[in-house]
């Protein structure tokens, strides 16, 4: 089953890019969704559960990254999992597009192929699985915008590196400016005379 769905977030390409790919970060935005661990190949292992009809689907799988292309904001997903209780298998790969939107934000579009296998294959067919992603997409784009709203981008200027100015501090041994320049008026330092050797007559 192939379904393609998309939604609007309020800020900048790079910054939901930065969070599309952070899985942890992402997960709990999707209602029924949580990690339970990140294995070495940088995949998550984690569980799903939604409820289709009369009864509860609950997943336990694997989710890996298959591709991150940052210069055209791409990234592909593959998800796998089994049912809790041995009453089907689903599949899907993800491939999440982003473009910029004309009022600043962004616009990703979700382009879904996947397979359910076993007694819940039943609900692909009428609309039903259709009609459940759509609302969980829309939690899920609600969630994000929270997310991103509560952590605002970093201003450019701030991240910086400022360049010394003439009130910069002095190095570290550095005599001070003032230490070195009699005040106006002030009668100049005597020079200093070296002391006298042990034992020599003054």
């Amino acid at each position: 089953m192939k379904m393609t769905q998309s939604f609007e977030v309020a800020a900048s390409i790079a910054t939901v890019w930065q969070a599309l790919i952070d899985i942890e970060r992402i997960a709990p935005c999707l209602p029924g969704a949580s990690i339970t661990e990140r294995e070495d190949d940088g995949s998550y292992k984690g569980e799903f559960s939604v409820r289709l009809g009369p009864t509860t689907a609950a997943y336990r799988g694997v989710l890996k990254i298959a591709e991150a292309d940052e210069a055209n904001h791409r990234a592909t997903l593959h998800a796998r999992g089994t049912d809790k209780r041995g009453q089907g298998s689903a599949t899907a790969t993800i491939v999440n597009s982003m473009e910029p939107t004309a009022g600043g934000g962004t616009r990703v579009t979700a382009d879904t192929d996947f397979v359910i296998t076993g007694r819940l294959a039943r609900f692909g067919r009428g609309g039903m699985i259709e009609d459940i992603s759509n609302r969980l997409l829309r939690d899920f784009a609600s969630c994000l915008q929270a997310q991103l709203e509560s952590a605002p981008e970093p201003e450019p200027e701030a991240v910086a590196t400022a360049e010394p100015g003439p009130e910069a501090a002095p190095a570290a041994g550095a005599e001070p400016a003032a230490a070195r320049a009699p005040a106006p008026g002030a009668p100049p330092s005597p020079e200093p005379t070296a002391a006298p050797a042990p034992g020599t007559a003054t």
